[in-house]
């Protein structure tokens, strides 16, 4: 099989810094890699809401986060797949908005209690494609409040258990870990020191 290298940049903070954005705070995943592809659904209405909640589609992530979802994207293309991303970080005020329609915590983390870790830059929403995009069977679309996102509901064909069996073990390598309800979330681990960020999302480039 085709070996295929991600490329690192060394100074990832390159074109941050805008609309009250520390640079040290978040970078653009598109500026350290061309491997992943792109559904941000909340910067369009088609999501659970059915509103446009970002004005523009980015990915941003701590640094320590990114580099670690570089690392999992690795594993993944060295077996003929690659992430799709559907959220990254996500502002405050936009969970908030979430939990006004859904105050749900099985699906909805509570923005008045610990929040979410999306709104520290360390969490992401994914799914896989085949690296010529081909859609990969997970057994429910993405934010599907229901048993069938739930990732110890093993109802499924041998298939789509081993698509989920694959998404989670790259991921669990690489220091990020599973919510039960929510088959796509990835908590990175290591997420304690990060405070929860309310900037907007920086759509002026």
């Amino acid at each position: 099989m085709q070996k295929f290298s991600l490329i690192f940049i060394l100074i990832p903070f390159i074109g941050t810094a805008q609309k009250g954005l520390n640079q040290n705070e978040l970078v653009f995943l598109s500026d350290l890699s061309t491997e992943f592809n792109y559904e941000i659904r909340y910067a369009t209405p088609d999501n659970f809401i059915g509103e446009t909640l970002y004005n523009c589609a980015k990915c941003l992530l701590r640094p320590e986060v990114a580099q670690a979802l570089l690392q999992a994207n690795q594993f993944f293309c060295e077996k003929g797949y690659k992430i799709k991303i559907y959220d990254c970080y996500r502002p405050l005020d936009v969970q908030k908005k979430m939990w006004s329609k859904v105050p749900r915590p099985t699906y909805v983390a509570n923005p008045y209690g610990s929040g979410s870790i999306h709104n520290k830059g360390a969490a992401v929403d994914i799914t896989l494609e085949t690296l010529e995009g081909c859609y990969v069977e997970m057994g429910s679309d993405y934010d599907f409040f229901g048993p069938a996102a739930h990732i110890d509901n093993y109802n499924f064909s041998n298939k789509i258990l081993a698509n989920r069996r694959l998404l989670i073990e790259g991921m669990r390598k690489y220091g990020f870990n599973t919510v039960r309800t929510e088959w796509w979330h990835f908590n990175f681990q290591r997420n304690r020191s990060y405070t929860t960020l309310n900037i907007p999302l920086p759509c002026e480039d």
